[in-house]
């Protein structure tokens, strides 16, 4: 049994005493260091896998998690961001905390009440909803998904009594869809003996323990009853626990009388963790599996392009640019691992195109032509939302169009993905000033520029001919560890200076300035200048087109930097750089309970109360490499800077109370040091985010089933103005849907309503569904939004795993000298009358593997693997088309020097002289 080695370093989201695994007297065996445990433990076997199967080494230079990260990334030059990693696993890791709010009375969700077959369906269900969310390239739906698997199953281990039975092992059958739940206690049967302290050292009685009898604790958060006879939760929330038998068989936090109890709980859980881990990375293979994990480079290409009879120039342009970035940025950390093209007419748009193949993205938009879109207006914000909600989160986007948004229905519904994705939305605007002159189209044009504005992104007019000039920040934007450093907007214009503090880590700083008729200058810490009338100055390069104007340094001097802008006419600033130090947040909130903790929020924050956030540092060397030193709450259109308080949490992790909230929008201001470097830095985050007198909570707690309708209860809270509010409903693949479309709410008060959705009857299994509720109060004066990420899941009836037999094992090995000598394994595989074999993989192990299929009755992969005795391991996944995994596994033995067997020794033979076979299909 291995113990339990907690990650701290990569916990997000954890306050003491928040999970149903509780940290009591500095132990770690929350839910979420279990879960960080496994979860880390399992990247780095992989990591090595990969880096095996690639003939490379796989050495982190540390124990961080971003000295991973590089490690698993191999040897390719550039920076290396650990954000996108972070913001993986806390997506995991918050779905994991979070079933303690969301499915408090929940009792197959916690395995109470001895609801071990309703547990065990959620586990098989959740973790089939996962392999093929990842085979639809659905990785945030699939992360969310594992992050509540992993919670149910823990807590099986925490509240059951599988370990007081004496069992030294996880429970595989509640991965196994082929096994069921053995021994479950009737419900007449008395399983506890009672316990007037509470603290009794065991409760379960001898004919449970002799029998082998699995039982859990009952749990009354609202009411005592029990069955006659049952053991409790136990706990001071549980008021079951007064009635006889009083008690309680929680493991989940150690005391004086289950300290080994919890101990052996909590390893339990942490191995169970690993082996529902492992059965996923069988059935995705290892380099999805890492994948999923945020093990990718950062940089995503993200297109949307109206294709109409007037693009034919644009189109060229996003070919040319898109090919430039894919053909120089080849082998290196600035490559993108994602590529994301969305086309939009009138009234088409569409299909998202969305994979990690650059041949593909170069085949596909070299299919782009223009023509059709009749009037003027086309249908941007639809695939803009398509975009929004198909791309990684924290994504750069850019849209090409010279016409306004006919589909302006989709405005709040694009800023609420934008708050929610924190991506940023660049738009390439080559009307002619006709197409802008009249008030209406005006104002249909502005639209982009708001969402450039709330998003961080650029509002970039410029004419088809000049259109090449404009196109490099898509080229400087295209890259590694991207880190906004000041963003800044003024609308009228003020002569004002902006100061930016420029670090050590910091490479290729960019200043972007959009505006017309701007003038500026730029003044280094020394106090050289430049102002913007010098293209090429002691400073930069500038370079203008259209309204923008970008100044690349000709270096990164340390230290205060200033932009001294000197007109009155509307613009922008942008500052931006390279560097590995950035950082992650979310707004939170607390919620009450047996095990209070912090939920992210999924909408604005709340106006009237202090705003909290959650926010994890990272860089080169990890978190404590870096020193926060101050976070405010800042508006980017105004002057008004909030400064938070900051309580040091674990593994480079902060909580943040600012008090007093800007009214309008704001961003969040960092600054602090890096200490292998004494470098002070200061970053900035570019999406907008306001607070909010109206609140909408919403909760989908299963899969949605093809041609099935699925029902998602909503509530809408005010603290504000009374009245009639309007609710709206939209999702990214135009499934029809039923809501009411008002709700009468008075102040303080709050209103249900009822969503009914119904996907189409042949949507693929592991499809995703984004859908958007929002409600706007009287007069539209105030708005709230939820974002849910709902999947679609096929029924699965096939639940046995393939079968693997290993036929015949030819090759000698010498330990003096492997390089010298191969083996080889051959292998028949089959699925019996399943749904058939998907893939055969090499899960471990650097050799070649060859098959045929071959019809004899049933269908079976005849595989051959053939290695080096330098590689003596070596293990095959092979996966039916519905998830189940079967795995084989071989280790050759070297010989000193003599030759251990023939050329075809019988099969236990070989197993018996010449290695060993765990053979794990049943």
């Amino acid at each position: 049994m291995k113990s339990l080695v907690p990650v701290v370093a990569l916990i997000a989201l954890v306050v003491s005493g928040v999970q149903a695994f509780i940290s009591v007297g500095g132990t770690r065996n929350t839910h979420v260091s279990i879960t960080a445990s496994a979860v880390m433990e399992k990247i780095r076997e992989v990591c090595a896998a990969v880096a095996e199967s690639e003939g490379r080494d796989f050495k982190p230079t540390g124990s961080s998690a971003e000295e991973l990260l590089r490690a698993c990334l191999g040897t390719a030059t550039g920076d290396v961001s650990g954000a996108k990693f972070r913001r993986a696993l806390n997506q995991i890791y918050t779905q994991n905390g979070i079933v303690d709010r969301d499915f408090m009375s929940s009792a197959a969700h916690h395995f109470n009440n001895e609801a071990f077959n309703e547990g065990r369906n959620l586990i098989i269900q959740g973790t089939a909803a996962i392999k093929a969310n990842v085979r639809t390239d659905n990785l945030q739906s699939a992360r969310e998904t594992l992050g509540r698997v992993c919670h149910t199953l823990q807590d099986f281990y925490s509240h059951s009594n599988w370990v007081e039975l004496g069992n030294q092992m996880p429970y595989a059958n509640l991965i196994r869809p082929d096994l069921k739940i053995e021994n479950i206690a009737d419900i007449a049967m008395p399983t506890c003996s009672d316990c007037a302290s509470g603290t009794c050292p065991n409760q379960l009685l001898p004919a449970i323990l002799n029998g082998k009898y699995l039982t859990s604790g009952y749990l009354g958060l609202f009411f005592s009853y029990k069955p006659q006879g049952k053991c409790s939760h136990g706990g001071q929330t549980d008021l079951s626990s007064t009635q006889n038998p009083r008690g309680g068989i929680s493991k989940d936090e150690p005391r004086s009388h289950n300290t080994d109890l919890h101990t052996n709980a909590a390893n339990m859980a942490a191995e169970a963790t690993l082996d529902l881990l492992e059965n996923i990375r069988g059935a995705i293979g290892n380099k999805k599996y890492l994948r999923l994990m945020g093990i990718a480079r950062t940089a995503v290409l993200a297109f949307v392009i109206d294709t109409t009879g007037s693009m034919a120039n644009d189109i060229a342009e996003a070919k040319r640019v898109s090919f430039n970035i894919i053909d120089s940025k080849k082998g290196t950390q600035d490559e993108p691992s994602e590529y994301i093209l969305v086309q939009f007419n009138d009234p088409e748009f569409g299909p998202l195109i969305k994979t990690t193949n650059s041949s593909v993205m170069k085949s596909e938009i070299s299919k782009l032509s223009a023509n059709g879109g009749g009037d003027i207006p086309e249908m941007c914000l639809s695939g803009l939302q398509l975009a929004l909600t198909g791309a990684p989160s924290s994504s750069y986007i850019y849209v090409f169009t010279d016409a306004p948004a006919k589909d302006m229905h989709l405005e709040k519904t694009i800023k609420a993905l934008i708050r929610s994705t924190k991506s940023a939305v660049s738009f390439f605007m080559t009307a002619s000033m006709r197409r802008r002159r009249t008030p209406r189209a005006l104002a249909q044009f502005q639209v982009y520029y708001d969402m450039a504005l709330a998003s961080g992104g650029q509002a970039i007019e410029v004419s088809k001919s000049s259109l090449s000039q404009a196109t490099d920040i898509i080229v400087d934007t295209s890259t590694s560890a991207l880190v906004t450093i000041l963003q800044r907007s003024r609308d009228p214009g003020l002569v004002e200076s902006f100061p930016f503090l420029l670090d050590k880590s910091l490479s290729n700083t960019t200043i972007y300035i959009t505006g017309s008729s701007l003038t500026f200058n730029l003044r280094s810490p020394t106090g050289v200048t430049q102002s913007n009338t010098v293209d090429n100055g002691p400073l930069g390069t500038i370079k203008k087109v259209g309204n923008l104007q970008r100044i690349q340094l000709n270096g990164t001097e340390i230290g205060l930097w200033h932009i001294d802008m000197t007109t009155t006419q509307p613009y922008t600033i942008k500052v931006m750089g390279q560097s590995a130090i950035t950082f992650i947040y979310e707004f939170v909130e607390e919620f009450k309970g047996p095990h209070p903790a912090f939920a992210v929020i999924d909408g604005r924050p709340s106006a009237g109360s202090p705003a909290k956030l959650l926010l994890t540092l990272t860089g080169e060397k990890g978190p404590e490499a870096l020193e926060l030193q101050e976070v405010a709450l800042m508006e980017v259109s105004g002057v008004k800077v909030s400064n938070g308080t900051i309580e040091k949490m674990d593994g480079g992790d902060y909580l943040i109370t600012v008090k007093e909230v800007p009214e309008g929008e704001f961003v969040v201001l960092l600054k602090g040091k890096d200490k292998t470097s004494s470098s002070l830095f200061q970053r900035q985050t570019t999406t907008q985010m306001s607070q909010s007198k109206v609140t909408i909570k919403a909760l989908a707690d299963s899969s949605m089933l093809p041609g099935e309708v699925f029902k998602i209860n909503f509530t809408v809270t005010t603290n504000g103005t009374s009245g009639t509010y309007t609710i709206r409903a939209t999702n990214d693949i135009n499934i029809p849907m039923t809501h009411p479309s008002i709700l009468n709410l008075v102040s303080g008060g709050s209103a249900q309503g009822t969503l009914s959705v119904t996907p189409p009857g042949d949507m693929v299994s592991g499809t995703d569904v984004t859908l958007t509720i929002e409600a706007e109060g009287p007069g539209g004066s105030d708005s709230n939004y939820v974002v849910l990420r709902l999947s679609v899941l096929s029924k699965v009836t096939d639940f046995s795993p393939p079968k693997c037999e290993v036929v015949d094992v030819q090759g000698t090995c010498y330990s003096s000298s492997c390089s010298s000598s191969n083996w080889e394994l051959s292998v028949n595989i089959t699925d019996g009358n399943g749904t058939g074999i998907e893939s055969i993989s090499i899960q471990q192990g650097s050799g070649n593997f060859t098959q045929r299929k071959v019809e004899d009755g049933m269908i079976v992969f005849m595989g051959l693997y053939e290695a080096s005795c330098c590689s003596p391991s070596v293990t095959l996944s092979a996966v039916d088309k519905v998830g189940n995994v079967g795995r084989c596994s071989y280790t050759i033995k070297s010989s000193a020097g003599s030759r251990l067997i023939s050329m075809s020794f019988p099969l236990w033979a070989s197993l018996l002289l010449y290695g060993f076979l765990r053979d794990t299909f049943p």
